[in-house]
């Protein structure tokens, strides 16, 4: 086989090693759009609550913070968008820690549930939308040989009014 014969094949070969890669749809961020925004938190002090960037680039980017007695106690950021694999993921990264990932289990319109079955604490983490302006998420899992739910009942808000007293 001639040089250039080769060098043509090795391109063919390529490019077929390389069409599934390039041809991977991103998973569809679009159902999540009621997601976005500022969430102010029910049951925790002024200034509680998250806040997620509507989608760009195949993610949205979300932040939540605690306040107790006018302090910080708790901080979290947070990803959603298609890990290496195309599957969608939620990306969790608390107060600082090493991110952990959580693949989605269910979507619905109103619903998504990540799970990652190895993690410590939560297992599962789910965010519903209760129109028009409630949204429940929730962290769920075995801790110490324990089931536990620990829900986060949040209510949409202008982001300058997540500073404000109920």
């Amino acid at each position: 086989m001639s040089h250039s014969k080769l060098i043509a094949v090795s391109h063919v070969v390529l490019a077929m090693m390389l069409t599934p890669f390039a041809h991977a749809a991103e998973p569809s961020l679009d159902p999540l759009r009621w997601l976005a925004g500022c969430w102010r938190s029910d049951d925790a002090d002024a200034g509680s609550g998250e806040q997620w960037m509507p989608q760009a680039g195949g993610a949205m980017l979300g932040m939540s913070r605690t306040v107790r007695g006018g302090k910080t106690v708790a901080h979290e950021f947070m990803r959603i968008a298609g890990a290496a694999d195309g599957r969608l993921t939620f990306f969790a990264q608390p107060a600082g820690k090493p991110p952990a990932a959580f693949v989605v289990k269910t979507f619905t319109d109103r619903e998504i549930v990540f799970e990652n079955p190895e993690h410590e604490f939560p297992q599962r983490v789910a965010y519903r939308f209760e129109p028009p302006m409630q949204l429940r998420a929730r962290i769920e899992g075995t801790r110490q040989g324990t089931e536990r739910v620990i829900e986060y009942p949040m209510t949409r808000v202008s982001c300058d009014a997540q500073l404000t007293p109920k």
